[in-house]
């Protein structure tokens, strides 16, 4: 099984060193994957489906430790993750979502502010039913913010939402980030949207690392050329061209 390390002092936010994932005997999800993220580093997981991008995020997050496998895992003891779908119990009001499990005589002023930082103030009593798409992912935001995590996990969080609102969500989390400071892991299967949010993109190919670059551009912009060089070395790497063809 993995050494799983939860809460150690690290230089790094995450350290993960020969990783194995497998769920069958004929071949490993993840092949003796090794990786770092800085203290408040913001790292994209891209790759094919089925290359273990969500294994991973799940090793990260503890929430596999049944799969069969050998390596060293080490994470911050504050660990939150985002989902794909909010996940927002439909039975609570959405300040009740927001600090559920939370604990301390704060708990209910603290949800409240997070839930103003993510643009919802005033919406503390309505039901996940009454929210959009995007309010309910926001509402998610808040419930990871408010516990001020070490590392974030997000697994495809915006992959649900329409365009004008994912634009929309990527300056959200790129502010809460640049506030709370903690060390990000998103997984997503956009390339567009791993350049604009990310200082590193990291791609995954046959359960390793195949490709790892740093954002260095100083304007994220589709229309900048250096956006769109790194755009194509990145489609190039998964095999597919402009248009999204293998």
């Amino acid at each position: 099984m993995a050494t799983d390390t939860r809460g150690l002092s690290t230089e790094q936010a995450v350290r993960v060193r020969n990783l194995h994932r497998s769920f069958t005997k004929d071949g490993g999800v993840l092949n003796g994957l090794d990786l770092d993220i800085a203290p408040g580093e913001f790292v994209a997981l891209i790759g094919r489906s089925g290359t273990g991008k969500s294994t991973l995020l799940r090793a990260l997050a503890g929430l596999d430790r049944d799969v069969d496998g050998y390596g060293q895992i080490t994470v911050p003891g504050a660990v939150s993750v985002v989902f794909q779908d909010s996940r927002l119990l439909p039975w609570k009001r959405v300040l009740d979502n927001v600090i559920f499990g939370l604990r301390g005589a704060d708990a209910r002023e603290r949800g409240a502010q997070a839930l103003a930082e993510v643009g919802l103030a005033g919406r503390e009593r309505a039901w996940p039913h009454q929210l959009s798409g995007g309010e309910q992912q926001r509402a998610a935001l808040a419930r990871s913010l408010v516990r001020e995590p070490q590392l974030l996990l997000a697994d495809e969080p915006f992959g649900a939402l329409d365009a004008l609102t994912r634009i929309r969500m990527h300056a959200l989390l790129r502010k809460l980030c640049e506030t709370h400071r903690p060390a990000v892991l998103l997984v997503t299967h956009d390339v567009d949207e791993a350049i604009v949010l990310a200082d590193r993109v990291i791609l995954l190919d046959a359960g390793v690392v195949d490709t790892d670059v740093r954002v260095d551009l100083a304007n994220r912009s589709r229309s900048d050329a250096g956006f769109a060089a790194l755009r194509t070395l990145l489609l190039d790497r998964l095999g597919v061209d402009e248009e999204g063809r293998r």
